[in-house]
């Protein structure tokens, strides 16, 4: 059985990201061509001048509220006497395809719209049903949902690209969901690891035996390793992808069972929540992703999720970048005495004085008496003062800034913790 979905996954490290960044300026070009938004993001900036993550580094991050902004911005205007016109008051300018050139086109919460184009295996999974066990002939019973938003269609078009059968079985309908397994033997499930769960359960209180299935890709929600035991004890071996609509499938997870590995088609980076800059390896940080894909192009795109990068190559011979998983929501914007506290405030903070490693603002207290703390880790010699004038420049709000020594803070990702008490 092939190990491996292509040749690409075991290519050398660095081999991969000189290609990679050889296709990211043609890439930008086509996509500034037909995609305002992002001639909008890329304004000033060179795309042939972003030849390596120290440069891309330098393009503002586009974070999933601004998006969800800027399509509702151009929906106000009224529906196109064109085919670009449509497109352009539909997608917010980022899309290079519309009504035709789409096949399908879905709606996230927010809504935010998002097309999905002709090609094969569009949103990237066939890559992570591969690693999963998934392999040309096999029956995958799929229990994503095939409506307004495009998690059934991900699993769906890997699983054909791949060579599979596909029943739709989507969500809801448990016993009937049983009855189909028990007639028509799927070797994999793909949907949430709990559906599946209720469905075996289901089917235990059913008296039905399902012994065909072995395999599960799964995405959409946490698979901890009690979850993991409970389907191994089944005999099935489940994985888990991560993915989201804007971006498809960025990362998955392989029998070597450490960390999730990163698809091929996209540059990967974890930044300090709140900016743009990336952190060292194995800091936990927001997952940003540039695509490569010419019909619907994001640059820096901020998804807004918390992971790490793992250090080395996986023992399952895939060489590219791998992260920890999800591990949180990098938004952590919170209110204090009536006022919102951004982590790109206390990011600006940090800006203005050298020789401060980490940073974490606690909002503490109880209702009605809140306690802002900057606990920063830095030498001796900081002025506290000076950084607490600062935090209130930038927040209107008081804080006591706590000086603590390198390594003290976790590493967790977190800017802002709110501990408030409210009973």
């Amino acid at each position: 059985m092939q190990a491996y979905y292509d040749a690409r996954e075991t290519q050398p490290a660095d081999e991969r990201e000189r290609l990679l960044f050889q296709r990211l300026p043609a890439a930008l070009e086509r996509a500034r061509a037909r995609a305002p938004a992002i001639a909008r993001q890329l304004q000033g900036i060179d795309p042939a001048a972003l030849d390596s993550r120290q440069a891309l580094a330098r393009v503002p991050v586009l974070r999933k509220s601004e998006l969800l902004q800027l399509q509702h911005a151009a929906r106000i205007a009224p529906p196109g006497a064109t085919a670009d016109a449509e497109r352009l008051r539909v997608f917010g300018g980022f899309s290079t395809i519309g009504w035709g050139e789409a096949r399908r086109v879905y709606a996230s919460p927010g809504p935010i719209y998002e097309p999905e184009g002709p090609r094969p295996d569009y949103w990237g999974f066939a890559r992570a049903l591969h690693a999963a066990g998934v392999r040309s002939g096999m029956l995958v019973h799929n229990c994503f949902s095939y409506h307004f938003t495009p998690a059934g269609s991900m699993m769906e078009t890997a699983a054909h690209a791949l060579g599979c059968t596909v029943f739709p079985g989507g969500v809801g309908q448990t016993e009937q969901q049983v009855r189909a397994m028990a007639d028509l033997a799927p070797h994999a499930y793909t949907g949430t690891p709990s559906f599946l769960r209720i469905i075996l359960e289901k089917a235990d209180e059913m008296g039905v035996a399902l012994p065909s299935l072995r395999l599960a890709l799964f995405s959409g929600e946490a698979y901890p390793p009690s979850l993991q035991a409970w389907f191994r004890h089944r005999g099935i071996q489940g994985f888990q992808a991560y993915g989201s609509a804007d971006l498809g499938m960025v990362a998955f997870e392989t029998p070597a069972r450490e960390g999730l590995v990163a698809n091929e088609d996209l540059i990967l980076e974890i930044v300090r929540p709140g900016t743009g800059q990336p952190v060292p390896e194995g800091e936990v940080g927001e997952l940003v992703v540039t695509t490569l894909h010419a019909d619907y192009p994001l640059l820096r795109f901020g998804t807004g999720d918390l992971s790490a990068l793992m250090p080395g190559a996986s023992p399952c011979g895939r060489t590219n970048l791998r992260i920890r998983g999800w591990l949180g929501r990098a938004d952590q914007t919170t209110k204090v005495r009536g006022m919102f506290v951004h982590p790109e405030q206390i990011a600006r903070v940090l800006d203005r004085h050298a020789g401060i490693g980490r940073a974490r603002l606690v909002v503490s207290g109880e209702a009605g008496h809140d306690v802002m703390t900057l606990r920063v880790e830095a030498d001796a010699a900081l002025d506290a003062g000076a950084v607490a004038a600062t935090v209130r420049e930038q927040t209107k709000l008081r804080a006591v800034v706590e000086i603590v020594a390198a390594g003290s803070l976790p590493n967790d990702g977190k800017v802002i913790e709110d501990v408030r008490r409210y009973d």
